[in-house]
């Protein structure tokens, strides 16, 4: 338990510095700042970020505690319909033989529906505090959150993970880079500059 708080206090603390790398490590391109982060000195945060990243397991521990917003009248921004642009739709496997069908809402830009053994959620981005992908269906309690090497899903309201472990072909294919190229702990400290 005390592991798991050190790592979630670790992950809080270098959250607003690795949004963005995990952001361009996902799409391949350059993150574009955040109004945050413009306003910092682009040397300083490039070699804070260079430092620390959040781990998909931290960022999944972060995540996975955030409560759901509960608003129901929803209208989403620019940011919020650049984050559904990356959402991976389709028939996703999971463990146990479980998955979850994504799909795009045709009529209305950003939502989705999420279903899983009978269970369907209507389901809208919003801002994550790690820079994962997370869809929340407010009304039922759902949230689906999508890292860079799997995804779940999970109703809050009832406290139960409904599927674990689901990974799209591209989340599939970053779990075998991390398997050959594990990344760094927060706690190991960043490589020595190269000169």
């Amino acid at each position: 338990m005390n592991k798991t708080l050190a790592l979630i206090a670790a992950a809080a603390l270098a959250l607003p510095l690795a949004a963005n790398a995990q952001t361009a490590s996902q799409t391949n391109t350059p993150a574009k700042p955040t109004a945050k982060a413009a306003a910092k000195p682009a040397a300083k945060s490039t070699t804070a970020a260079k430092k620390r990243q959040v781990t998909p397991r931290a960022a999944k521990a972060v995540e996975e505690v955030t409560p759901i917003d509960t608003s129901t009248d929803i209208a989403l921004n620019e940011a919020d319909l650049a984050v559904a642009q990356r959402v991976y739709t389709g028939k996703i496997q999971c463990e146990l033989g479980a998955d979850v069908t994504i799909t795009a809402d045709d009529k209305k830009a950003g939502f989705f529906t999420v279903s899983t053994k009978g269970a369907h959620y209507r389901m809208h981005p919003v801002e994550s505090r790690t820079g994962a992908i997370r869809l929340e269906d407010p009304k039922a309690g759902a949230m689906w959150l999508q890292i860079a090497n799997k995804s779940m899903l999970m109703n809050q309201k009832q406290g139960l993970r409904l599927a674990d472990e689901c990974m799209a072909p591209a989340q599939v294919a970053f779990a075998e880079e991390m398997k050959k190229n594990p990344p760094k702990s927060l706690f190991e400290g960043a490589d020595a500059p190269k000169k």
